[in-house]
């Protein structure tokens, strides 16, 4: 009883204290006081519910059963939607705040939303090495699954709300990148609902012009049903090897090196300052040494880009054995680094072996409870960017987010892009290595200001023939957006199945005017 005495009376003085300083005060300045007394609570008993339902949708083994039911549910929303005249745009009813992009489109509430429930996981074909899964199944609730089965996916993007649909629609992309591609070049066939109702697979030998397209549309194509997506065997650990550098012309030849062998499972680059990093390689195994083994994602570790940072204030090489499913993950505790700045002292021992096993909370749940004042405060005097550029541009990119943004850590994750027909491709004929580098957080360049700054960056990524990632914030123009993007594909589709009047254009729904 004099526990929650003490419980009550802690939480009496806290509503006591956000009363005087006001609760918008208290969201924007001490964020952190909302964040762990309401959403780390709340994002458990949210996750909790998946994984339950998960559990029981596989146990019962009705995923594939119900799963054409729910299809022609989907269906027939599209065909009540043409009988009232097709005066509508339509999009997924899933709301805005549920994605993990940081976009909130106003377009939700102007469009006839079609409720589409999927999100199981419906067949692990291990002859075809194939699993077949519906659209809103997380990585976190795919790699849990095909796990213990000895199965993973080539490319497992890192934050585990990440779901098969965003990153089909959008872009995926992990440190496996540098051999298998972007998400969207590990996957064999997509199921989509048109905007007449009807039900169409595709893959590179079957509607192949449709399967090319789909990526990077952001649904504006049809509805996405279900998808095949290559699977490869997993192995119990990843080897890490851990490498501080120095200089940013031995970072870029350090980082290209690494990334040209195919030796290497993963490569990942940790840029902590203009000329400072850590590059990091990995290679998958079943052995490992008993006391280099790091189970990292343990909620009580220090997060992975600090644990990181210990070799190069040391000046030291490293090795580590990372359990799979914790190496996979490893940036999800932290948000990357987002979440040093919601939750300062995050990193702090004390915090994560009280607290720890309640972190992250869900970016869904940030998204929702983030209000006009944060999200005003977040667009002018926040970045969150992934550029991905020709790695032969990779140092004059670095010098260029450093001038215009100037934000550190910044993430470097190779990926071979090939050529084939769709929005994104190299200029040439021929597969190309690209690196993404992502940007996180508040920019402390003097002359930063959001849209200037953005329209800058965005010029400089077209002009070397790189692309901006659609989650974030796109400041272009359609023509500009058009320069970076190959949409010759795109809108042929759209008129030959009459997108037009159902769908609106994938810029309309990505650009800055879409989002508020």
């Amino acid at each position: 009883m004099s526990a929650l005495w003490s419980v009550g009376a802690g939480l009496l003085l806290l509503l006591l204290w956000v009363r005087h300083r006001g609760l918008e005060a208290v969201l924007v300045h001490h964020r952190w006081v909302f964040v762990c007394f309401f959403l780390l609570p709340l994002s458990i008993l949210f996750g909790i519910y998946y994984q339950l339902r998960a559990w029981a949708v596989w146990r019962l083994h009705s995923a594939p059963r119900q799963h054409a039911q729910r299809v022609r549910h989907i269906q027939e929303q599209v065909r009540e939607w043409k009988k009232e005249g097709s005066k509508r745009y339509m999009c997924t009813g899933r709301p805005g705040w549920l994605t993990v992009s940081l976009r909130v489109g106003k377009y939700k509430k102007t469009h006839k939303n079609i409720m589409i429930n999927l999100m199981d996981v419906l067949e692990v074909d291990s002859e075809r090495q194939v699993v077949r899964v519906e659209p809103l199944v997380s990585m976190g609730q795919l790699t849990a699954h095909l796990n213990p089965m000895g199965w993973t996916i080539p490319v497992v993007p890192e934050l585990d709300d990440l779901t098969v649909g965003g990153l089909i629609m959008g872009t995926g992309i992990e440190s496996s990148s540098h051999i298998y591609g972007l998400f969207q070049h590990t996957c064999v066939a997509y199921e989509l609902v048109l905007a007449d109702g009807s039900l169409v697979r595709c893959s590179p030998t079957e509607n192949s012009d449709l399967f090319y397209a789909v990526p990077w549309s952001c649904g504006t194509l049809g509805f996405l049903v279900a998808a095949e997506i290559k699977m490869i065997p997993a192995k119990k650990y990843v080897k890490i090897h851990y490498e501080p550098v120095r200089g940013l012309q031995k970072i870029c030849e350090k980082f290209t090196e690494e990334s040209k062998k195919k030796e290497n499972s993963f490569v990942e680059g940790l840029l902590y300052s203009l000329d400072e990093a850590v590059i990091m390689t990995g290679v998958l195994t079943d052995e490992a040494e008993q006391s280099k083994i790091n189970r990292i994602g343990n909620y009580y570790k220090p997060w992975f880009f600090k644990h990181v940072e210990k070799y190069l204030k040391a000046d030291r090489t490293g090795i580590e054995y990372i359990p799979s499913r914790h190496y996979y993950h490893r940036h999800t505790r932290s948000i990357f680094w987002e979440l040093q700045d919601i939750i300062p002292f995050g990193n702090n021992p004390v915090f994560r072996y009280l607290f720890g096993w309640m972190v992250p909370p869900k970016i869904s749940l940030l998204k929702l409870t983030q209000g006009e004042a944060i999200r005003k405060l977040y667009e002018q005097h926040h970045v969150v960017q992934d550029m991905l550029v020709p790695m032969k541009s990779l140092e004059k990119s670095i010098q260029t987010f450093h001038v215009d943004l100037n934000v550190y850590p910044i993430w470097l994750c190779p990926f071979i892009l090939p050529n084939n027909p769709g929005m994104v491709h190299p200029k040439g004929n021929e597969t190309e290595l690209y690196v993404d580098i992502g940007a996180y957080g508040e920019p402390k360049s003097k002359q930063f200001e959001a849209r200037a700054s953005m329209r800058q960056m965005e010029k400089f990524v077209r002009s070397v023939h790189g692309f901006q990632m659609l989650y974030a914030d796109c400041y272009m123009t359609r023509e500009e957006f058009w320069d970076m993007f190959d949409g010759s594909l795109y809108h042929k589709l759209r008129e030959e199945m009459n997108c037009k009047d159902a769908f609106p254009e994938v810029y309309d729904k990505i650009c800055k005017a879409a989002r508020h």
